[in-house]
């Protein structure tokens, strides 16, 4: 496996969707395969290491010259499921959505106009030829979006405090459910959300991730990962978070015509999520 920068993770969260072996035709299939017998699969973090050192270059290599070969691999029922990184398809979205987050000036001092211009060529002529492709993963800097949480469940939490628990190397914290539980519970959320409130950022992005997962395999796994998050989270608010049942319990409470306690849940997640974005001006 290729060398890496040491560089500390980023602050982002990811939901991710592993796709049984059956929903890939050949011969990706094949590869995929024989990929997941591979003794030395790189890890999450591999893949964090490997996208920020193509950043250190000057000029920076803000997006892959070949797609990644790589993948997360899974067992869900003793079924082979695969997450594809498609490193490159991911920087191309990625530096679409770069000019929402910084200042023109910014941007340009950290990937230069002509820089971003090739990209961007780059990126339409492939879409040309592949206009059906989608990501496997989709990521989000210092948050976990709500409506994220709409997915899963408090009973699907994973939380790891880090090394000496249970052999991981770092704090994990995590959801995974079945892709079909998923669908259910993001047609049950709109439903509700139409019937109760105006249309909104939270109504608009469940659309949007409920799309999403209809492309794939009903097989499927989801996963929510706090991933980089959890780097700058402290161990008591990691342990005291339960975002997912705050988002569960506020959509119950519409649900049953209680705007109180549908208030409360909201201001827990806003005031939890809002410490979070502070930390990302305070560096």
């Amino acid at each position: 496996m290729p060398k890496v920068s040491s560089v500390i993770v980023p602050y982002a969260s990811y939901l991710r969707v592993y796709e049984p072996l059956a929903a890939f035709p050949e011969p990706e299939r094949g590869h995929w395969d024989r990929y997941a017998r591979r003794p030395d699969r790189p890890s999450y973090q591999d893949e964090l290491r490997r996208s920020l050192a193509d950043l250190l270059p000057v000029p920076p290599v803000p997006v892959p010259v070949h797609e990644s070969g790589d993948a997360f691999v899974t067992e869900v029922d003793g079924v082979l499921c695969v997450c594809p990184w498609r490193t490159r398809l991911r920087g191309w979205l990625a530096l679409g959505e770069l000019a929402e987050e910084f200042p023109a000036p910014v941007l340009d001092a950290l990937l230069p106009p002509l820089v971003r211009h090739q990209a961007t060529q780059d990126y339409e002529r492939w879409l040309a030829r592949n206009p059906d492709a989608r990501p496997w993963i989709r990521t989000s800097t210092w948050q976990v979006p709500l409506n994220w949480f709409v997915l899963v469940s408090d009973e699907e939490r994973e939380y790891d405090k880090g090394p000496g628990e249970s052999g991981h190397d770092a704090p994990l914290l995590r959801y995974r459910t079945p892709m079909v539980q998923a669908r259910r519970r993001v047609a049950r959320a709109l439903r509700t959300l139409k019937d109760t409130i105006e249309e909104g950022p939270l109504i608009d992005g469940l659309l949007d991730v409920g799309r999403w997962l209809e492309e794939f395999h009903p097989r499927s796994l989801v996963e929510l990962d706090y991933g980089g998050l959890v780097h700058v989270l402290p161990a008591r608010e990691l342990e005291g978070d339960h975002s997912a049942a705050d988002v569960a319990e506020g959509i119950e409470a519409l649900r049953a015509g209680d705007g109180t306690t549908a208030g409360e849940a909201y201001g827990r997640l806003v005031e939890r999520w809002r410490a979070v974005r502070d930390r990302r001006s305070a560096n």
